[in-house]
């Protein structure tokens, strides 16, 4: 019974030592920025959205109203985002996951017609769609 106790706690550890290392690295780096004139293209992992073209569909989601754009800054500070850099064209965000203080990367385009948004993570394989659900709160935000 002490040796099931003894492994069951090494893995909590274990797994908080690397949820914690985890946390930390992200802290590290910063957004991809543009590239050839666009966002970056996400990643292969499922921890990524983008609504620039060509997007595979698993990454895709739709890109802010054109009109957005000047109200973007004042919606990612009350979404509880800090602009990192920023330009005519170009917004770089960082957000942190509530629980475990995960950076995620959120960058906005301005387009002709519209802004295109990329939201990732910096650390992990998934995100259990947070990053999607981030861009949709502000999406909503925006339309107020």
């Amino acid at each position: 019974m002490k040796i099931i106790l003894l492994i069951v706690i090494a893995i909590v550890v274990l797994g908080a030592s690397g949820a914690v290392f985890l946390s930390m690295k992200s802290k590290s780096g910063s957004a991809p920025g543009l590239v050839n004139g666009a966002l970056a293209p996400c990643p292969s992992k499922p921890n990524c959205v983008s609504s620039e073209p060509g997007t595979p569909a698993s990454h895709s989601i739709a890109p802010l109203d054109g009109d957005s754009w000047d109200k973007l800054p004042d919606a990612i500070g009350e979404a509880g985002g800090a602009i990192i850099a920023r330009t005519d064209s170009y917004i770089a965000a960082e957000f942190e996951t509530s629980l475990m203080r995960f950076v995620d990367d959120v960058e906005f385009r301005k387009a002709e017609d519209a802004v295109h948004v990329r939201s990732a993570s910096r650390v992990g394989k998934s995100d259990l769609g947070v990053n999607a659900k981030r861009i949709e709160q502000l999406r909503a935000a925006l339309s107020q």
